[in-house]
């Protein structure tokens, strides 16, 4: 990369701040927190860094000691989330030794999540327009570690071969609009009775027949 263009995508994009402290941290930590819930309730258009350093009482000049701009918190918070979402499930899936029982918890485990985190929709649908290669990357992550779990089940030969990034890009798609649909729009977890009928269809399909 010619010396003038390295510089200038430098500057465009400016290498993430550290904090030197564990006080730092806990600081940037607050201005996460608050741009979550701002961003979750207001959208990105309707946030501001004023709205975010208000919300986490902290003085508009300190929000620059952590990030660069409004868009660079909009789009850590992106990647954070996603992490610490896979984290839980994969947590949730290694605790269960049965098959089935692993995709209940798995998915189990992301509803939560979403329900703790409210402005989690917002924020991803959100980053389609602000980030695109962010938005991208949380839904391939998130298939990546259910192509995962999908390889290592068909493995021990308790499902029949297949593909297994379509099959992980459909429990992404089902499980993301069952979050919505439930965790978001419902305020509150999936009925035991919804969860049982989510796990047959995985299980057993829709079990079509020719006319």
């Amino acid at each position: 990369m010619p010396e003038a263009v390295a510089s200038q995508a430098k500057r465009l994009n400016p290498a993430p701040i550290v904090p030197a402290t564990a006080r730092g941290e806990a600081t940037r930590r607050r201005l996460l927190g608050a741009a979550e819930r701002e961003f979750g309730e207001k959208g990105f258009h309707g946030t501001s860094v004023n709205s975010i350093t208000s919300r986490a009482d902290v003085g508009q000049g300190t929000f620059y000691l952590y990030f660069h701009s409004k868009e660079e918190v909009f789009s850590t918070l992106v990647h954070e989330i996603g992490h610490e979402m896979r984290k839980q499930v994969a947590l949730a899936i290694s605790a269960e030794s049965e098959s089935e029982a692993s995709l209940r918890a798995g998915m189990t485990a992301f509803l939560i999540f979403a329900q703790t985190h409210p402005g989690l929709f917002r924020i991803v649908q959100e980053s389609q327009f602000v980030d695109e290669p962010a938005h991208r990357d949380y839904f391939e992550r998130l298939s990546t570690g259910y192509q995962s779990a999908v390889k290592f089940v068909e493995a021990k030969g308790e499902i029949p071969p297949g593909n297994a990034e379509a099959r992980a890009w459909t429990i992404v798609g089902a499980t993301h609009y069952l979050g919505l649909r439930y965790c978001v729009w419902l305020g509150s977890l999936p009925t035991q009775e919804v969860m049982d009928e989510v796990l047959r269809f995985f299980t057993q399909g829709l079990g079509l027949r020719k006319a």
